[in-house]
């Protein structure tokens, strides 16, 4: 009897986890999917992916329509995702990626957010050695000042007369900081060196979400005698590898950089 309460047991558990890879099997530009599109992208049966499919309906994760049908996602995905939206904590889900690039560089890893026309530092892990550069939680900034600043409204798309206003009482015009911009974009990656503190250099990115809107960018930060051009371009790499993984965490299918 225990034996085949075992055997049912595990036979709830794969059909848990076959009917979780059908609602995975939906990307970001996936409206609808025919059962032959399923099949493709999942390893089940015709018959055992229809009475998943069936069941999935019933508890409405998943609509169908047309003939042949059409599946989308169904309501019950979108009332999860609103739960998980707005009860996320985004620096906390950032902790593990910014803590394996502090592992992985030895300098200051930091999360920032735009608001309105600053940005603001939401997580910092100071750098463990002697000669360092930190801001703290908290600490905001100018968006246009900085390469954090920069990684973000680069793809922010900014329009002419929000130029104009992100640098009022700078030292900058529209003009420059819009040239700034596209550089950041083609080059991937933001830098600023002795910019706000002397003797430092900053490099950051940006992060997307599942509509590829800009949401934080990531930022190092350590000496010049440190961070030499070629170390720039190393940590340029590695930020961008873990704002990618960032982004795919927050729905991001191409993480936003075609701009």
């Amino acid at each position: 009897m225990e034996e085949v309460e075992k055997e049912k047991g595990g036979d709830g558990v794969r059909a848990v986890d076959r009917a979780l890879d059908i609602l995975s099997a939906f990307g970001a530009g996936d409206r609808e999917l025919t059962v032959a599109e399923l099949l493709k992208r999942v390893d089940l049966s015709r018959p055992t992916l229809y009475r998943l499919l069936y069941t999935l309906q019933q508890n409405d994760f998943l609509t169908a329509n047309g003939e042949p049908q059409r599946f989308r996602l169904g309501p019950a995905v979108g009332r999860l995702a609103w739960a998980w939206t707005s009860s996320f904590d985004l620096a906390e889900i950032a902790q593990p990626i910014l803590r394996e690039l502090w592992e992985e560089t030895g300098e200051t890893v930091a999360l920032f957010i735009p608001h309105g026309a600053t940005r603001q530092c939401i997580a910092e892990l100071p750098s463990p050695q002697p000669l360092s550069f930190k801001r703290g939680v908290g600490y905001t900034e100018k968006i246009a000042r900085g390469a954090s600043g920069r990684a973000l409204l680069a793809w922010m798309n900014p329009r002419d007369d929000q130029l104009r206003k992100y640098c009022e009482g700078l030292d900058l015009d529209p003009h420059t900081l819009a040239a700034q911009l596209e550089s950041v974009r083609q080059s991937g990656y933001a830098e600023s060196q002795n910019e706000l503190i002397v003797g430092a250099v900053a490099i950051a990115v940006p992060f997307f979400d599942q509509k590829e809107h800009v949401v934080g960018s990531v930022a190092i930060f350590g000496p010049t005698v440190r961070l030499d051009q070629a170390r720039v371009q190393e940590l340029a790499i590695m930020l961008r590898e873990h704002a990618a993984r960032l982004s795919s965490l927050l729905g991001s299918s191409d993480n936003g950089y075609q701009g």
